[in-house]
């Protein structure tokens, strides 16, 4: 930071060589050498993209058009072939879904204040398909017990036409909770006409704001249909049945519910765009197959309100070592005074600094930039790979993977041709100080042999012969790990048609979804021993002989991702 005690001065000093494609029924050929991937063009890359300029690429925003715009001119300045459907650019229907202000929902005489009384809930939250737009008008409630109880308390034939009143999920110690939701059993209350369950008095501050604003979602189809949802008070719960939810039973009938409210999207205020361009291979009979290399362009916008940037820093390096991945806690009287003194060691440094912009240098600004150095590399070498490199920066990756979706919903290349996607989110830290186990040499991998053993072997066999010589850390790929990062980023959007994907990450830290990721902290020279792995790695699997084989069961592209 500045010259403070927290300056990564990582250096990776390693061989610039890598390996040539394999030959059919050989071993590997005499490496040839790698186009050079220069660490002050990284760095320039980033330090224009993560800028407060940017303010914080935001989908849908100013800022992020302002990135896709400067993707796109570097795109154009290395000479890749457009690939979007205009020129480089592929605009996703972005919108922004909120709840109509004509809305309104009354028990008998009593009218009922949203945000105060209730909360609509706007899309799926994981338990329900939950309906965008609905009348309410003349339905009778009904009690269903617990939103945490361990089966269905009555039966859809019961729950038909009806609101569903349940009271707040408890944990498993019997303390109130507002996740812990029994999501199969609320499933079998798809046949009501709403779901009303009595969280909203214990719901985070935070997450009820959330909940409360208009959320960023792809749109371009009707609103889904389903029982309208809202999270209600217990105050609520009990006018809803009459008198006190204490003394309900399971399957009373409580008060007719009385109004409406219905969804609405609004069109993004800039074009959201995916960026997709192509270095077109060598091979006549190979060069319409494509090796996928994606990044996403956006992060997550702007604080509403400023904080300063190295008390925020500091109390992350203490409290919250994983960033927004840690879960949220007051500090110790003991962890206070670490915070105090990190921060006025910082202060010998620096001058006190407000800071509202999420930058998200690392989140995946890293990954863009990388990108722009692989495809450079690519542009430069007068020596193409036989099969093409098609080159996608995705939007959206923050609200719902909606670039990479709208992108393998919508290819604009044959979607079959596509044998193999690398994926970089997050490639620019991981030292020790970033995360347990963390150095130099440290990167994860997640999903590499989860569709092709032979991509997985091809990862390993690249890093040792390219002497990069990356120590590979694949625990999050782990099936049901409880960070699912299988499911979390761009690659399982190609994985679930049964693209071969590998994810390549340095993990998360401390300034994750932080006002304090920012380029300053980067590795760049790390960032481009990645960057050069990648470009390995992909020329490899577009030199192959064959295509890329594909040895384990493919998902259901429509299913719900598994971890």
């Amino acid at each position: 930071m500045n010259g403070s005690n927290r300056l990564l001065a990582l250096a990776l000093a390693l061989a610039a060589t890598a390996c040539s494609p394999r030959a059919p029924e050989e071993s590997a050929a005499p490496r040839r050498a790698a186009p050079a991937i220069n660490v002050g063009d990284l760095e320039g890359h980033l330090t224009a993209l993560a800028h407060d300029s940017m303010m914080g690429r935001e989908s849908g925003t100013l800022g992020h058009y302002m990135a896709t715009e400067y993707i796109a001119t570097q795109v154009a300045r290395l000479g890749l072939e457009p690939a979007g459907d205009d020129g480089y650019f592929q605009t996703i229907p972005l919108v922004q879904r909120g709840l109509d202000p004509e809305a309104s929902v009354s028990v008998g005489a009593t009218a009922l204040e949203v945000g105060t009384d209730y909360l609509p809930v706007p899309s799926t939250r994981g338990f329900l398909s939950f309906g965008m737009t609905g009348s309410l008008a003349g339905v009778e409630t009904i009690y269903a017990g617990r939103a945490s109880d361990p089966s269905p308390s009555l039966t859809p034939d019961q729950v038909a036409g009806k609101l569903v009143v349940l009271d707040l999920p408890v944990g498993p110690r019997g303390e109130p909770s507002f996740d812990a939701w029994n999501r199969s059993a609320l499933r079998a209350y798809e046949s009501a006409t709403g779901v009303a369950i009595a969280v909203l008095d214990i719901l985070p501050p935070q997450l009820a704001r959330f909940l409360s604003q208009p959320r960023t979602m792809l749109g371009g189809g009707e609103l889904p249909e389903g029982p309208l949802a809202m999270l209600i008070t217990r105050e609520t719960a009990a006018r809803l049945m009459g008198g006190s939810i204490e003394s309900a039973s399971i399957g009373d009938h409580g008060a007719t519910i009385e109004g409406t409210f219905r969804f609405v999207d609004t069109p993004a205020p800039y074009p959201t765009r995916n960026v997709v361009g192509i270095v077109r291979g060598s091979d006549p009979s190979l060069r319409d197959q494509y090796v996928a290399i994606g990044a996403h362009t956006d992060h997550v916008g702007i604080r509403s309100q400023a904080i300063d940037h190295d008390s925020i820093w500091a109390f992350n390096h203490v409290v919250r070592p994983m960033g927004a991945e840690s879960p949220p806690r007051q500090a110790t009287p003991a962890e206070e005074a670490r915070i105090r003194a990190i921060r006025d060691s910082l202060r010998t440094v620096r001058a006190p600094r407000a800071d509202s912009t999420y930058n998200g240098a690392d989140d995946d600004g890293s990954g863009s930039v990388a990108m722009l150095a692989i495809a450079e590399a690519f542009a430069r070498d007068p020596e193409k790979p036989r099969r093409s490199i098609i080159f996608v920066w995705h939007t959206a990756e923050e609200n719902g993977l909606y670039g990479a979706r709208w992108f393998t919903n919508n290819p604009t290349v044959p979607r079959d041709s596509i044998v193999a996607q690398l994926d970089l989110d997050m490639v620019g830290r991981g030292s020790d100080g970033d995360i347990e186990g963390g150095g130099p040499a440290y990167l994860q991998l997640i999903g590499s042999r989860r569709l092709s053993t032979e991509l997985g072997d091809i990862v390993e066999e690249v890093n040792e012969q390219s002497g990069l010589g990356f120590r590979f850390d694949y625990q999050f790929d782990a099936p049901a790990h409880p960070q699912q990062y299988y499911c979390r980023s761009d690659h399982y959007m190609y994985a679930r048609y049964g693209i071969p994907v590998v994810l390549f990450s340095t993990g998360s830290h401390l300034d994750y979804h932080q006002v304090t990721d920012e380029s300053q902290y980067i590795d760049y020279e790390k960032l481009r021993d990645v960057s050069r792995l990648v470009y390995e790695i992909a020329r490899t699997v577009a030199d192959l002989d064959h295509r890329l084989v594909v040895d384990k069961p493919k998902p259901d592209p429509n299913a719900r991702c598994r971890q």
